[in-house]
């Protein structure tokens, strides 16, 4: 019977560790997505920064090439 005491607090005290462990985690995986989602908008800041004026001439390229849709 003492081995089952013995057993059943150390899993109360297992249980509470990983409980605990799962509440640090949350913290840290908001801060990795905060990190994730800086980077994600780095490189779209950077993607318009290097390609913003190609893609401007592209539209003024095409622009004048379009007609209107006719409505009937």
């Amino acid at each position: 019977m003492v081995t089952l005491f013995q057993t059943l607090h150390t899993l109360s005290y297992v249980a509470a560790d990983r409980l605990k462990s799962v509440k640090e985690e949350k913290g840290a995986s908001a801060i990795e997505y905060a990190i994730l989602v800086a980077a994600i908008a780095a490189v779209v800041i950077a993607a318009v920064a290097l390609l913003g004026g190609k893609i401007t001439a592209l539209f003024n390229t095409v622009l004048p090439n379009i007609t209107p849709a006719k409505t009937s």
